[in-house]
């Protein structure tokens, strides 16, 4: 008990409620105010559809969750979603979709995108076109090389294969010369 009772001090020195209750009562002739402490408990599923099967309701703790410790909370509920949606990225079939969230962040757009794979694929393809376009601003040569280079198949399949191989070879080399 005294544990919860230095918690509501705490949070009452800390932290103004924003629900005030307050009654008046006339006690041996005179009137004082008495403020109801405002208590609330949200009974919930939050885990959508864990990987692991809860314990049944009676045998789970309340848990405080506040501004402080939400993305803890959250984190140790790990809410989990899966289903399956229309795959209107190739237009076949249907795409799973699996996702974990672990803080409020994974909310994002950009955090869904990434926690599904071909999501994932073009957001890092954008990513690295926006790169490429902030690098280009300002170059009219390096802009004349990429449109000859989107009007020449060939030369797009060679450059795409081209720096894996390239950092390889780098790679290698950059180790011959430190062995010598």
């Amino acid at each position: 008990m005294a544990i919860n009772n230095s918690a509501q001090k705490f949070i009452a020195r800390n932290r103004a409620p924003r629900v005030q209750i307050e009654y008046d009562v006339e006690i041996y002739g005179s009137e004082k105010k008495i403020e109801l402490p405002f208590v609330m408990a949200v009974l919930a599923d939050l885990a959508g559809k864990p990987r692991e099967e809860l314990p049944p309701v009676t045998d789970r703790k309340f848990l405080d969750i506040d501004i402080d410790n939400f993305n803890e909370r959250m984190k140790a509920i790990a809410p989990r979603v899966a289903f399956a949606v229309p795959n209107t990225l190739t237009g076949e079939g249907q795409l799973m979709v699996d996702i974990t969230l672990e803080n409020m962040d994974d909310f994002s757009p950009a955090q869904i995108a990434r926690k599904v794979d071909a999501l994932n694929q073009l957001l890092e393809a954008r990513t690295q076109l926006a790169n490429l376009q902030t690098y280009m601003d300002g170059k009219a040569g390096a802009e004349n090389l990429v449109n000859k280079l989107l009007q020449d198949p060939t030369l797009l399949k060679t450059l795409a294969n081209a720096p894996k191989s390239a950092a390889t070879q780098q790679g290698v080399s950059a180790d011959n010369e430190s062995a010598e």
